[in-house]
């Protein structure tokens, strides 16, 4: 498919609202048409990726951004969760927190993150992060194909 003209699906996991709202003003800022969605804790992520309940419509994502630091389910939990399911396992899932400590590193790339990010502190530089994560997971990268 050409990517050119495909509307990409993303799955924000954040309880930070002032994070959430700079991720969606860089997701505006960008030239990758995107539709994102937002759930502020790790149990409510598992019910939208697995179109639970209130989320039975969700749209499935072609990239999670996931904050480790959630309620109810941390962000190590949902993705051991993501990566052991045949369905979810191929969804690029990006780490993005604020914890820089080896021992969160090495924890998800061992359950196999795509990427880890630590959240710069500056406002400007928190914009180019996401749109940096974005553009690339979305114009260099070949995805596979949705299920």
């Amino acid at each position: 498919m050409d990517n050119k003209y495909k509307l990409f699906q993303i799955l924000l996991v954040e309880d930070n609202q002032g994070d959430i709202r700079l991720a969606e003003e860089a997701l505006k800022e960008i030239k990758v048409p995107n539709n994102l969605s937002v759930v502020m804790d790790g149990v409510e992520a598992l019910s939208f990726l697995h179109r639970e309940g209130r989320y039975a419509r969700a749209p499935r994502p072609d990239l999670i951004l996931l904050d480790l630091k959630l309620p109810k389910k941390d962000g190590h939990e949902v993705l051991a969760e993501i990566k052991n399911d045949p369905n979810l396992k191929r969804i690029p899932t990006a780490i993005l927190t604020i914890s820089s400590t080896e021992e969160d590193i090495i924890r998800s790339y061992n359950l196999h993150a795509n990427c880890y990010i630590v959240k710069p502190i500056d406002l400007d530089q928190f914009i180019a992060v996401v749109k940096s994560i974005v553009n690339f997971w979305f114009t260099v990268v070949n995805l596979p194909p949705g299920e």
